[in-house]
């Protein structure tokens, strides 16, 4: 059947390269016979019969503690209903996605072909032995509320059914901040919750545990008022309903203090709101459509308190902020189930964390200046990396404290270092600059936009918010591919660079240009009419005030791309060589090399300058610059002249530089292990220090390195990124593909950001 655009592209995402969002990885070294005598037949035998001797072991000897299963049968997908186990497996996969890149858990997701009770039960009981928690997922009320149950019951390892808890224990801590925002007490309030459903009610049960009173709490159905006289009550919305005589919405909001919306879009109105008590407290959590609009809300009173469960809103209720921490807790002392003492701290560090000072990163994320606890701000962001170090602590401590906890932890310090090891800020990078030009989109300049990468980009960046494309090239061939792939751009700028009626514009900027190179052999025709080349009119717009960002190259070879840039734009002041970076994100965080591009044998000198735009560019993404100058020797172990040359430009930058943290020249696995620094080389000034800065010797190191490891892993290499230029120009891979380019772009887009700031 037709499908729209925004459908295909999330078919395409799922099926390019290997379909699906996961895949299972080796952990140990399997390239030998040996590797393998070990890994299967017969060295395998040995840890069998460990674990038959003691259970126990099994922990110690296979990937049971860090793997969780995360299990449904597709009867109540979100938003979808009962699609069944097989078209449930995207949303399971994305939930495994989840679980690893906020907690560095591991995950199978099980999708089984059972409703009834007994066999689900069964069928979970009978495969949990491979492994260490069991995340339930997407089943329909009322059997989850009695599978769980029973699991609970019957099974030694943790267990939760996130769509009931995970929301409960977010909006509980959103609730804790919202009634100190209010100055109004716990046990004292009046509740309305409308929608009846499994998330629902584990909210009510978590606001009882934490002192609301349940007289003081009404539930509404898509039928009303859930009453004590109401016919086919059944038994799971018995114990919520009520005897007062209110029958309508309407009527149970009135004087209310706290309204949570767990049900359909549009079902509140601004009479209802206006209706409620003073500092009104609302979490309309439908998406995507809230039961009341955000602007709707706060435009009917100024005193309201708001929470929603989209991204684009203040205060966003998501799960995320949640599970994978809450099983990260659970799975690192082996708790036996996740229980009430667990969840409740898990509420408590989730209020607290959004009480504390925001580290820059997350303001950065975000695009804010300084985001305070008050009541645009009472529920902490999901790219707030603290997390992990304030949840899955206090779910450990709550497992160890209440019983349940089968392994200790004794220093503390420790195990929140290996928190932090776990997930380091790694991939977090992109994520965290897309967040930040979705704060303030820039407008961009695609010089080749009369190809199809290009365009797709082009509509990604608008679509997403990233930035505001400005296409160049033939508007004939432009339309064409637009109209041909279903692209939508009708409200992009679309320019021709040889139209007649860029005429004017032309003149204005070959004028510009002829200023800037009259003494350099360019008369004024030849300035004019180098308008009529992409590249010059594009960098010119840059140059001209009436666009950001100039991004080319994916055409045409590095030099013809630069030359333009370089003649429009320039460099900035004090630049005396440019350079090419890339960012190669790691598992333990990013890693910049630079010169990937440019110079082909720099001087030390040069080496010089390019460690230095480095460090500039590094320190504009918010992170601190230590720098590894390279060579094939460590600290004069020869007497070569590329390895002087290396020697000489960091004692140029120890000399000029001192606020650099800049060592070499050194050995590459010697950079990257600061354990092997701090051993063989205490003296440097990197012993004891992250590297994440690479200065290659020359380009052939350099563009050698950052392209074998794009082929040799999965590692993701991001540029490259031209150093040194005067505003934002960013030249793109010859062949790159979609996701690089849009990659490229939110680079620019923070790139510009930053320059204005």
């Amino acid at each position: 059947m037709p499908r729209n655009r925004k459908q295909l592209e999330a078919l395409d995402y799922h099926s390019q390269g290997k379909p699906g969002k996961i895949e299972v990885i080796p952990t140990k070294p399997y390239s030998s016979q040996r590797d393998l005598s070990l890994a299967y037949s017969p060295g395998v035998a040995e840890p069998c019969l460990a674990i038959e001797k003691d259970k126990e072991d099994v922990y110690k000897y296979t990937a049971k503690g860090n793997l969780v299963a995360v299990i449904s049968n597709g009867t109540a997908v979100l938003g979808l209903g009962d699609i069944g186990p097989e078209a449930s497996k995207p949303v399971m996969e994305g939930k495994a996605l989840l679980f690893k890149i906020f907690a560095d858990i591991d995950v199978f997701d099980i999708e089984i072909d059972v409703k009834d009770v007994d066999s689900f039960v069964n069928t979970v009981k009978a495969i949990s032995p491979t492994f260490g928690g069991i995340n339930l997922e997407d089943i329909k009320a009322p059997e989850c509320f009695e599978i769980e149950r029973r699991l609970k019951e019957e099974l030694d390892i943790p267990i939760m059914h996130d769509d009931q808890h995970g929301t409960a224990i977010i909006t509980s801590a959103a609730l804790l901040n919202a009634l100190e925002l209010a100055d109004k007490k716990i046990d004292e309030i009046k509740v309305v919750v409308n929608g009846a459903g499994a998330s629902a009610m584990a909210c009510v049960k978590l606001y009882f545990a934490l002192g609301v009173k349940p007289e003081n709490l009404v539930m509404c159905d898509s039928k009303g008022v859930i009453r004590k006289d109401n016919q086919d009550l059944s038994e799971s919305k018995a114990m919520f309903a009520t005897d007062k005589d209110i029958h309508t919405l309407a009527d149970a909001i009135k004087g209310a203090d706290m309204f949570l919306g767990l049900s359909k879009g549009n079902v509140v109105s601004k009479a209802m709101i206006k209706s409620m008590a003073d500092n009104p407290i609302v979490f309309a959590l439908a998406n995507p459509d809230p039961e009341i609009a955000y602007k709707e809300a706060i435009s009917t009173r100024k005193d309201i308190i708001m929470a929603t469960g989209r991204s684009d809103h203040p205060n966003q209720v998501n799960n995320v902020l949640g599970f994978p921490f809450i099983f990260r807790g659970a799975l690192d002392v082996r708790a036996t189930a996740i229980n009430e003492e667990m969840k409740l701290a898990a509420v408590k560090a989730i209020a607290e964390l959004a009480k504390e000072p925001v580290p820059e990163v997350v303001n950065q994320a975000y695009g804010t200046r300084n985001l305070v606890f008050g009541r645009d701000f009472f529920i902490p962001k999901p790219l707030d990396p603290r997390l992990i170090l304030a949840v899955a602590p206090a779910v450990a401590k709550a497992a160890m404290d209440s019983g349940v906890a089968k392994k200790e932890i004794t220093d503390w310090n420790a195990y929140e270092e290996e928190l932090s090891r776990r997930l380091g800020l790694d991939n977090k990078l992109i994520r965290n600059l897309t967040e930040r030009a979705l704060q303030n989109p820039k407008r961009v300049v695609f010089a080749e936009a009369d190809t199809y990468k290009v365009l797709k980009a082009a509509q990604i960046v608008k679509d997403e918010g990233i930035a505001i494309p400005i296409l160049l090239g033939n508007l004939d061939r432009i339309n064409t591919l637009i109209k041909e792939n279903n692209l939508d751009l009708a409200d992009a700028t679309i320019i021709d660079p040889k139209a007649a009626d860029q005429e004017e514009l032309r003149n204005k900027y070959g004028a510009l240009l002829y200023e800037k190179r009259h003494r350099k052999g360019l008369t004024e025709y030849e300035s004019a009419h180098k308008m009529r080349d992409r590249n010059y009119y594009g960098a010119m717009m840059v140059e001209a005030g009436e666009a950001d960002a100039f991004i080319s190259g994916i055409t045409r070879n590095y030099p013809e791309t630069i030359k333009p840039a370089l003649q429009s734009i320039g460099t900035e002041d004090g630049v005396n060589k440019i350079a090419g970076m890339y960012i190669v994100n790691t598992k333990n965080g990013p890693v910049f090399f630079a010169d990937t591009t440019i110079n082909v044998d720099p001087s030390a000198e040069d080496l010089a300058d390019i460690a230095v735009l480095t460090a500039k560019a590094v320190a504009r993404f918010k992170i601190k610059p230590r720098i590894a100058m390279l060579s094939f020797s460590n600290f004069g172990s020869s007497d070569y002249e590329e390895a002087k040359k290396v020697s000489k430009a960091v004692a140029i930058l120890h000399r000029d530089h001192p606020e650099i943290v800049v060592d070499g020249e050194v050995q590459a696995n010697f950079a990257m292990s600061k354990e092997l620094l701090n051993e063989q080389f205490p003296f440097s000034t990197l012993a004891n220090k992250k590297t994440n800065v690479l200065i290659f010797p020359n380009l052939s190191a350099g563009n050698i390195a950052y392209k074998l490891i794009q082929e040799m892993s999965d590692t993701e290499a991001v540029g490259p990124i031209l150093l040194g230029m005067k505003k934002p120009v960013h030249i793109l891979q010859l062949g790159c593909n979609v996701r690089e380019i849009v990659n490229m772009v939110t680079i620019a887009v923070v790139d510009a950001q930053t320059r204005k700031d």
